[in-house]
């Protein structure tokens, strides 16, 4: 949805289509139109925008806001056909010329945002900058990720603070060039405790550079109030340092300006409590569950009204919530000893 908002009009190629993912395991739900719809507050206004869409085509498109709790269009689109709020009637002419640029494979959001019409840039802006995306190979830090690190010294401290409370080793780090095959870089240099070698990045361990890559996009969505999301969470991390994540986004003093965390994670701990602290409230856990035809449905914890003090760490595995694996241990040593004999025969 993010790469649609961004790239639809200055990307997609003219008459090219549409580059969707569709559902692919069911003939029928594949030919089908795909849907989004993304409901945001943005500087204390509510958004909802979405549209529909094939390969070949937008097929719908729309853009509301409740700046009084009650909705007020700013545009909706069926087709190549365009319905516009009254906020937008002063510039009737702008509009239409936006109308006439916009390609059947292109979004309005897209090409109204970049002709500037102020209605729309709100909920391009939270698309562009405040919505943000974690995976855990992105151990690669640009020159722009170090000089958010080291740019302001508040922050730098602050990150100093964070390295040593997490009893990794580390006691200042700083920001270098050096010249490389492509040029002058910035590098990231760590001192440790005890020694006067320096070390670089890649020279840390992938926990270190986890460690350090998680409270770079999760410091920089707690200033701005952003969205962060992140791909199994616990990658590389300390059951300790992953359960200390959630609580940064969940304390109103470190997160003042209200910014969220959604995260994926295959680490049970997170279900019960951490330093007798409980990591995250049963309306914040969502399960998922796959089927025998490969279609994975969500659903939350708090389905199951679990009782006040349950542990829910220990009756996950055991399946009283579903979404676990369908295998057991001695299914897995059957297979290899099944195997091993197979070959020795």
């Amino acid at each position: 949805m993010r790469e649609a908002v961004l790239d639809s009009y200055p990307r997609w190629e003219p008459g090219g289509g549409v580059p969707r993912r569709p559902f692919r395991l069911d003939p029928e739900v594949r030919s089908a139109p795909s849907h989004y719809v993304i409901d945001v507050e943005v500087d204390g206004v509510r958004y909802t925008y979405g549209f529909v869409l094939d390969d070949e085509r937008i097929l719908e498109e729309w853009l509301y806001s409740y700046p009084e709790k009650r909705r007020r269009v700013i545009f909706e689109r069926a087709g190549g056909d365009f319905k516009f709020g009254s906020t937008i009637s002063p510039h009737r002419g702008r509009v239409e010329v936006l109308e006439e640029l916009t390609r059947p494979n292109a979004l309005f959001l897209s090409i109204a945002s970049q002709a500037n019409m102020a209605e729309s840039l709100p909920m391009y802006r939270w698309f562009r900058s405040t919505l943000a995306f974690r995976y855990p190979s992105s151990f690669e830090f640009d020159d722009e990720a170090i000089d958010f690190l080291t740019g302001s010294p508040r922050r730098r401290q602050l990150v100093v603070e964070l390295l040593r409370l997490a009893d990794l080793g580390i006691e200042d780090f700083r920001a270098e060039r050096r010249i490389t095959a492509r040029g002058v870089r910035k590098k990231l240099v760590f001192v440790h405790k005890g020694s006067t070698v320096p070390f670089e990045l890649e020279d840390e361990s992938a926990g270190t550079r986890a460690w350090i890559g998680m409270l770079r996009d999760a410091l920089a969505a707690l200033e701005t109030g952003g969205v962060l999301m992140v791909d199994e969470v616990e990658t590389s991390l300390h059951p300790w340092l992953t359960a200390r994540i959630p609580t940064l986004f969940q304390d109103s003093g470190a997160n003042p300006s209200d910014a969220q965390l959604i995260c994926t994670t295959h680490d049970t701990t997170l279900l019960g409590p951490t330093l007798d602290d409980p990591v995250l409230h049963r309306d914040q856990v969502w399960f998922t569950n796959k089927d025998d035809r490969g279609a994975t449905s969500v659903y939350p914890l708090s389905d199951f009204r679990p009782r006040k003090g349950e542990n829910t760490a220990r009756r996950y595995p055991g399946g009283s919530y579903d979404a676990v694996p369908k295998l057991f241990p001695e299914d897995l040593t059957d297979a290899v000893r099944v195997s091993r004999s197979d070959v020795e025969a």
